[in-house]
């Protein structure tokens, strides 16, 4: 025959190593989970744990972002569950707290994320701008749309 017959061989010494060298076998995927754990699992569950705490912290005149991209400002809160939130003015809709993606001001004006050390009305000149651009950005799409 063209291929001839392969054998194993045992090293020499093999199987001596700690509980019979299974255990170097699994070294790299314990490895792994940690570095699993400490990359991915853990600032995740940081994050959780922040968006948690911004929504328990949700109040009457905040402005909120929803999940689906609805910004508009806390009415009332009407449970531990819901929101009445005011998108445009006299148009009132519920929303489940749980759909809140981002509170950008706090009732008292103050910019959320860091920027504490801000004057409130510095905070909400920055949102007016920021609420300018993207009506600006919506009106040139519809144009470019038109126009085809």
């Amino acid at each position: 025959m063209l291929i001839s017959d392969a054998y194993a061989q045992a090293a020499d010494g093999a199987g001596a190593g700690f509980l019979g060298g299974g255990f170097e076998s699994f070294v790299p995927l314990l490895l792994i989970v940690v570095v699993f754990y400490f990359l991915l699992i853990r600032p995740q569950q940081k994050r959780m744990k922040e968006h948690k705490a911004m929504l328990a912290s949700i109040k009457r005149k905040d402005r909120i972002v929803t999940g689906g991209g609805v910004v508009g400002t806390v009415i009332k809160v009407e449970n531990e569950a819901e929101l009445l939130v005011e998108v445009a003015e006299n148009v009132r809709v519920r929303v489940m707290r749980d759909m809140v993606a981002t509170v950008l001001t706090h009732g008292d004006g103050a910019a959320a994320g860091g920027d504490k050390g801000k004057p409130a009305a510095e905070a909400t000149a920055e949102t007016k701008k920021a609420d300018e651009a993207a009506s600006g950005s919506a009106s040139k799409l519809k144009g470019l749309l038109d126009k085809k």
